[in-house]
């Protein structure tokens, strides 16, 4: 057996007494580390306790700042007043500047005309008011005005013949309504007095045959020719009234040349003549392309209308007769002061007893009245067309004595057939 070996009682060790040797450091060789835990202690900065081992314990964790400005670092700064910056500047380059100033503004606008006076355009057609010192002549009488009352009043003055040309044309309507008259002036009792001496002149010409009649009617398509350039305020137009004037003679001698039955065919072979010329003579011109067609219609109405003026060498003498003389008659009671409508009816009631009493003469009879009816109406067109002129008393004269002779020779030579 093997012996009994006595144990040796307990003992209890402490740090630094007897019985701690290298039998109990042997033992806990194995063993994890104790550690003393050291007491719990409030730190603070700077303060005793806070050693390496707080340190460490802390390491691995996000670092506690207080500061507001670091909290913000990661942040964009903010600015109190961004300045422009480079790239701004590029993005802007092609940008008109921004200014305040409105002359700045509108600097590459066209200028503005001052505002127009109302008061100066509504007097601006207006006859300019005497002087102070033109104030005592006041008292003197004024003269008596032009004849010639028609549609504009009491007070219409007529300018004086003037071979110019009006330059103004454009405005004449917006003057006369500026003066309070009408743009459209009869030619009054001057004319009408001409225009009756020539139709009395024609009806008693036509009673001694063609060739007594043809120099009035030489006369008349003179007067058409020249009066109807002058009333498209186209003068001096000496070619084209020389053209008109010459279809027109050369239309005379056509109806004189050939027999009564083809009178009508000689006029409008003549008129096809002179158009066919016109046409040529205007597309040879220099002028505008306006001007141009303004001067090809002109020219062409005007040929046209002094050459129909040759149906009176081409009807019945005494067709001629009556219908001149309804004219004459129908023009000058036109011209009577009397209101409109009642003077468009005594002047063709006038041109219809006209035809009466000279057709009884030439064994017309009835068929007279309506001879002279039609020849009045005529009469009442050109007169009409006559006035479209303001204010030129060259075309009173002028187309005012021929249009409403040149007008009514078509109608004289046809219901001549028919009632003669």
């Amino acid at each position: 057996m093997p012996p009994v070996r006595e144990q040796a009682a307990p003992q209890t060790p402490w740090p630094g007494g007897p019985g701690a040797g290298a039998d109990a450091a042997a033992e806990t060789a194995y063993l994890p580390p104790v550690r003393e835990q050291a007491a719990p202690q409030t730190p603070w900065p700077g303060g005793p306790g806070v050693g390496a081992d707080a340190a460490a314990e802390t390491a691995y964790l996000p670092p506690v700042r207080d500061s507001a400005a670091e909290q913000t670092a990661y942040l964009p700064p903010v600015q109190a007043q961004p300045q422009p910056q480079a790239w701004d500047t590029e993005r802007t380059a092609y940008l008109p500047p921004v200014t305040e100033a409105a002359a700045e503004r509108t600097a590459y606008l066209p200028p503005q005309p001052p505002a127009p006076d109302a008061a100066a355009e509504r007097t601006a057609y207006l006859p300019p008011v005497p002087s102070a010192a033109a104030a005592p002549q006041a008292s003197a009488p004024a003269p008596a005005p032009a004849s010639g009352p028609g549609p504009a009043g009491p007070d219409a003055e007529y300018s004086p013949p003037t071979l110019g040309g009006n330059t103004l044309r454009a405005v004449d309507p917006a003057q006369a309504r500026a003066e309070g008259r009408s743009p459209i002036i009869d030619p009054g009792p001057q004319s009408a007095i001409l225009t009756a001496a020539l139709g009395l002149l024609l009806a008693g010409a036509a009673a001694f045959g063609s060739y007594a009649l043809l120099l009035p009617l030489i006369a008349l398509q003179a007067l058409t020719a020249a009066g109807w350039f002058r009333l498209n305020g186209m003068w001096p137009a000496r070619q084209g009234i020389a053209l008109a004037f010459a279809g027109a003679v050369v239309a005379d001698g056509a109806v004189l040349a050939v027999d009564e039955p083809y009178g009508p065919g000689a006029i409008i072979g003549t008129l096809g003549a002179g158009v066919l010329l016109t046409l040529v003579l205007q597309l040879r011109s220099h002028a505008d392309p306006d001007e141009r067609m303004y001067g090809l219609m002109a020219s062409v109405a005007s040929a046209a209308l002094a050459i129909v003026c040759a149906g009176f060498l081409a009807a019945d003498g005494e067709a001629v007769s009556v219908g001149a003389a309804a004219v004459a008659v129908a023009v000058f009671a036109r011209a009577l002061p009397l209101p409109t409508v009642p003077s468009v009816g005594v002047s063709l009631a006038a041109a219809a007893g006209a035809g009466i009493a000279v057709g009884g003469l030439a064994s017309i009879g009835a068929g007279g009245a309506l001879l002279g009816l039609a020849a009045g109406v005529c009469a009442l067109v050109g007169l009409r067309v006559a006035a479209y002129d303001y204010p030129s008393k060259f075309v009173h004269m002028t187309a005012g004595v021929a249009l409403p002779l040149a007008v009514a020779a078509p109608a004289v030579y046809l219901l001549g057939r028919v009632v003669g």
